[in-house]
């Protein structure tokens, strides 16, 4: 089968990567240097049995729909249910609707109200813009005073501009965050391995929120119980509830949630695989991916996942500067040496021609081990082997459950 895999980061390097190994014909698009499937074409122009698209922006944007209003087999959401992360506060309302457990919320387009619902909240406060920011939109913090000072800078456009002139305000939870991806074809819906990531770009959870510093698959605290009371409490739900608005979801849904003392609760919702999640949990996916996508875009999911029983590490390379202002155009030395480490590959993320940085995630090194303190220490040798100036990464992913 071929498979064109839309996007140009490590998510789309881990399907590719994940495709191949079961002998599908890959192409990426627009990919990067560092992706050997990249190809510079638009999507529509490409000629594929599948078509899966990596990022949040395009399915927003609508090209699922595009692609199946030309009869092409895909993957992902159309712009009905792409709102689930295209808009916060329309997610939040659907939860209410399905009965899945989440935080106490508002959405305001005003500072005043905003500033009054804040003052009715226990910290840690959490003020999210309501449209898409990049993984960054999402801001949590003890002080009242700050949260007031964020929603005037998101409601006034200084900061993530149209995205946060509305924005969803909510109580703080609190408990071990969990990452739960599921393949969807519109009325069944299947989990893969969960994972958990790390937000925050420094270690011990400070600093402040990126796209995703690492993750790690799977989950001592996640076993099959906690899935399966996952699936029942927010994930069959929301398909129920998408079906009910008449949104046909053939995608990836993935539910970000918290597993509070009052049970476990939705945080939030995209429409896509992981990033970086997808990075730790594809490398362990034993089956035929590509048969599963299909199936699930297809309408007709019938495989069950089947997973290696060794744990991943993922450990996401960082550009100087970000996530504010990544710093680019450096040369990257050490793949090589990286990449003849045991059990480890790296996934190509903001990567430039001539193998330099172009992003702020620049790369993904993703360790396989028999367990996940093996895993970790063969992800952080790799990535010790790794240089450009002003690189920097998180330290401790994994750690606490190594």
């Amino acid at each position: 089968m071929r498979v064109c895999v839309v996007g140009s980061g490590g998510r789309e390097h881990a399907l590719a990567d994940a495709l191949t190994r079961t002998g599908h014909s890959v192409v990426v698009t627009p990919g990067n240097p560092g992706i050997p499937e990249s190809e510079a074409t638009p999507p529509e122009e490409v000629q594929a049995d599948l078509y899966v698209i990596g990022p949040e922006v395009p399915l927003v944007g609508g090209l699922a729909d595009r692609l199946r209003a030309v009869r092409r087999l895909v993957l992902g959401p159309g712009t009905d249910g792409a709102q689930l992360e295209g808009s916060k506060s329309w997610m939040k309302r659907l939860l209410v609707e399905a009965g899945v457990p989440t935080a106490r919320h508002q959405t305001f387009a005003a500072v005043e109200p905003a500033v009054a619902f804040l003052r009715t909240l226990p910290p840690p406060y959490v003020v999210k813009t309501d449209g898409l920011a990049a993984g960054k939109g999402v801001f949590v913090t003890a002080s009242r005073a700050e949260a007031e000072a964020d929603v005037a800078a998101k409601l006034s456009g200084a900061s993530f501009g149209d995205a946060g002139r509305r924005v969803v305000v909510e109580e703080g939870l609190t408990g071990p965050e969990l990452s739960l991806l599921c393949v969807c074809d519109g009325r069944r819906a299947v989990p893969l391995a969960p994972a958990q990531d790390f937000k925050r770009v420094g270690d011990g959870d400070t600093g402040p929120n990126t796209g995703g510093m690492g993750a790690y698959s799977p989950v001592p605290f996640a076993g099959p119980a906690v899935v399966e009371e996952l699936m029942e409490r927010a994930i069959r739900p929301t398909l129920h509830a998408l079906r009910d608005h008449g949104i046909d979801y053939r995608g990836v849904l993935y539910c970000g949630l918290m597993l509070t003392a009052d049970g476990p609760k939705v945080i939030e919702y995209n429409v896509r695989f992981g990033d970086p999640e997808a990075q730790a949990v594809l490398p362990r996916y034993a089956g035929d991916l590509g048969e599963l996508l299909a199936q699930a875009a297809a309408g007709d999911l019938r495989a069950e996942p089947v997973w290696d029983d060794r744990a991943a590490v993922t450990v996401a390379l960082c550009s100087e500067g970000y996530p504010a202002r990544p710093r680019t155009g450096d040369p990257i030395a050490g793949l090589d040496q990286a990449r003849a480490v045991p059990g480890v590959t790296v996934f190509s993320a903001g990567v430039g021609p001539g193998m330099t940085t172009a992003g702020g995630r620049v790369l993904n090194v993703t360790a396989l081990d028999e367990d996940l303190a093996l895993a970790r220490k063969r992800a952080y040798e790799a990535a010790g082997l790794i240089s450009w100036p002003g690189i920097h990464y998180r330290r401790d992913i994994a750690e606490a459950v190594s």
